[in-house]
């Protein structure tokens, strides 16, 4: 391999970086929506009874609350794997994970329970219980979130990071001097850093500083 030419070793895990995202927070959209929706269908029979059945079961709760809450958690997480580095982004890509089961767990155990206990709930009225689409696609997209997040966990440190011109003013004098020492010509530095720089007494198209 040539001399400069990136290793394909480091270029794949930097390549997963994005269909990752969209992964993730695809997943957590659709599993937080789904958990909102009903996820147990009332067979009436013909008895025209499924409207109110559907009022009656559960105070009318025929949804997963805790797959909606969840899923906000594996949201909020993807959200800050964004805009932070090192350590703190390794961290809270193992709290997504643990998000990601959490969903995943919900999910099935939604999926698996809810008729039965609708069911329980409108054993006087004799009508049959059965999943929507809804309860499907909650588990779908509890598994795919939770993909996401393994391999968000396995890949998190050779992904591409947020620049720290885009970190708050009170860092933005540490990158203008940690520039000026690097060498980083001036045109690839930021105005902020030129200014900082200037205000420092620093000529910004001078070398690294001795």
């Amino acid at each position: 391999m040539a001399d400069g030419e990136p290793d394909p070793q480091d270029r794949k895990p930097r390549s997963t970086f994005g269909p990752t995202v969209l992964l993730g927070l695809a997943g957590g959209t659709l599993a937080a929506v789904a958990g909102n929706q009903a996820w147990v269908s009332i067979d009436d029979g013909g008895s025209g009874d499924a409207a109110f059945a559907s009022t009656a079961s559960v105070g009318g709760d025929l949804t997963a609350p805790p797959v909606t809450a969840t899923a906000l958690v594996l949201l909020a997480t993807w959200g800050v794997v964004l805009v932070t580095r090192g350590r703190v982004r390794r961290a809270v890509a193992w709290l997504g994970l643990l998000a990601g089961l959490a969903v995943v767990g919900f999910a099935v155990a939604a999926w698996a329970a809810r008729p039965g206990e609708v069911a329980d709930d409108l054993r006087t009225l004799d009508l049959g219980t059965g999943r929507t689409l809804w309860a499907y696609v909650g588990v779908v997209a509890g598994g795919a979130g939770l993909a996401a997040s393994v391999i968000a966990v396995r890949g998190v440190r050779s992904w591409p990071e947020m620049g720290r011109r885009y970190d708050a003013p009170a860092t933005s004098a540490d990158a203008a001097v940690a520039s000026l020492e690097d060498g980083v010509p001036p045109e690839e530095q930021s105005s902020i850093d030129l200014w900082k720089a200037l205000d420092e007494g620093r000529d910004p198209t001078d070398g690294p500083a001795h």
